[in-house]
């Protein structure tokens, strides 16, 4: 990054952004209103990055200007907060979708700078100044923003920061991730002091800043900052429960630490570590660009399979403390944690206002954490197997078979022995095979329905003929029938012999 002590820099705008700031500034100038461009698109900018949010501080009423800059540019209009004027024009421009945020100054410019969270966010631009040449622009950087982007540290622009806006504190430690910068040691010493906070903070707003933070390759730096922080107790206390409870032998960490360093290692296995071409370790698990594509799905919610993968390695063995026992002979047991894990993972998700699918795709993802290990047992699991393990995990086949060996990585740990995870890693590569090359293993065409079996075998309808369809389906992908004929013969076998 260029060095930034400079009053006239060099900020980095594409030229899709270019052209709207181009049009914003017509906008502004024919209706005699001044505007600054802030926030994180003049950071991101600043360090040569593009950014397809931009914040606009204007001296005018910021819903009314947001409701005709919707109208000038043909684009929708949502008022976000009423009572502080502020409103957002989403406006899709040259195959990209921007957010224009409006919000009334505070006072002069520089006293709005003033109450914004970060130094890095409080930099700004005034649009008519800019004219459409971004190579040497002018900045108004009362509080050093630009000094502390040169030293790639994140600072509070004030002691009432985080009492301002609790939502910050998990923001502080988001822009840490995404920016690969450190939190300055007295705005640590603030988000801790202000930590309770967070729990008057919306589940939304909270939910949000998480997800970014998992969308990042830095989320299990970030998980431990959380909790070194007293933020993560704050925001999900049944995981607090899991700290000091000891594992079997098998396992190197106690519960709460391994759930974090599962976290890490499903960065590793997905390829977010900059190291990982030099990990032999992770050179064994599979990885194609099918794969990558995978991971990169998003949900309903807007979240990608990665970040819900992250966090239902956070939440696998939140059921283990409940479920712990020690028998007679000394052996620890867990029975049924997985099961219990998913039912409170559903409360934590229900609380954060995640979306119905996102909770029941981590809600599989834990429940059946432990199937990818089952399938072990065999050196190559059969085609029945390997069918009843995609019904059963439905879409989340592939994440949980991810899950399953990021368990095991992190359960073993320094102490992991090769050959075991060779074997884990073979398997776990046979599986996906069928999965993206033998689907009709995974996902039987259909060969009968319930209609056939009450106009052949003068079935009534009822529970049976889905049960039936079921065993169907099971022995079609075991290879044990292929036709439609087949099939009703199966069927009629299975009701002379019951």
């Amino acid at each position: 990054m260029t060095n930034l002590t400079q009053e006239r820099l060099i900020i980095y705008v594409p030229g899709e952004a270019a052209s709207l700031l181009d049009k914003l500034g017509e906008f502004f100038r024919t209706r005699n209103i001044d505007c600054y461009v802030v926030g994180g698109f003049v950071r991101d900018g600043l360090m040569g990055r593009a950014n397809s949010d931009i914040d606009l501080a204007v001296a005018a009423d910021a819903i009314e200007t947001a409701s005709e800059a919707a109208g000038f540019f043909n684009a929708k209009m949502v008022p976000l907060d009423e009572v502080n004027q502020v409103a957002r024009v989403v406006s899709p421009q040259a195959g990209y979708q921007w957010h224009l945020d409006f919000a009334t100054i505070r006072g002069s410019i520089k006293e709005d700078i003033k109450l914004r969270d970060f130094t890095i966010n409080a930099i700004a631009i005034r649009l008519a100044e800019a004219k459409g040449n971004w190579s040497r622009v002018k900045t108004i950087d009362p509080l050093n923003g630009c000094r502390d982007l040169n030293l790639r540290i994140v600072r509070a622009v004030s002691d009432a920061s985080f009492q301002q806006d609790p939502a910050r504190l998990l923001r502080a430690i988001r822009l840490a991730a995404t920016l690969d910068f450190s939190i300055e040691p007295a705005t640590e010493d603030l988000i801790k002091r202000d930590s309770r906070l967070v729990t008057t903070v919306a589940g939304e707003r909270l939910r949000d800043e998480l997800g970014y933070i998992l969308e990042t390759h830095k989320a299990y730096q970030s998980l431990r900052s959380l909790d070194r922080m007293g933020l993560l107790a704050l925001l999900m206390p049944e995981l607090t429960s899991s700290k000091g409870v000891t594992q079997p032998k098998e396992h190197f960490w106690d519960v709460f630490d391994h759930s974090l360093e599962t976290v890490a290692c499903v960065e590793r296995l997905l390829r977010e570590q900059d190291n990982n071409k030099e990990d032999e370790i992770i050179s064994l698990a599979p990885w194609s660009s099918d794969i990558a594509q995978y991971f990169e799905q998003r949900s309903a919610g807007g979240r990608t399979r990665r970040a819900l993968l992250k966090l239902a390695a956070l939440l696998h063995d939140i059921g283990k403390p409940a479920a712990k026992t020690i028998e007679q002979s000394g052996r620890m047991r867990f029975l049924g944690h997985a099961k219990e894990g998913a039912s409170m993972a559903v409360q934590i998700m229900e609380r954060l206002k995640l979306s119905n699918r996102e909770i029941k795709m981590v809600q599989l993802m834990i429940e059946h954490h432990l199937r990818p290990g089952y399938l072990l047992s065999e050196d190559v699991p059969s085609r029945r197997a390997i069918y009843k393990y995609f019904r059963d995990t439905a879409d989340v086949g592939i994440d949980t078979l991810f899950l399953g060996l990021a368990d095991h990585l992190a359960a073993r740990g320094p102490t992991l022995d090769p050959d075991q995870w060779r074997k884990h890693t073979e398997v776990t590569k046979y599986i996906l095979s069928k999965w993206f090359e033998d689907r009709a293993i995974v996902v039987p065409p259909k060969l009968i329905d319930g209609h056939i079996l009450m106009e052949k075998l003068g079935m009534s309808p009822g529970p049976q003929i889905g049960q039936l369809l079921e065993m169907v389906r099971e022995a079609q992908a075991a290879g044990e029938i292929n036709t439609s004929e087949e099939a009703l013969d199966f069927v009629r076998k299975h009701l002379e012999n019951s």
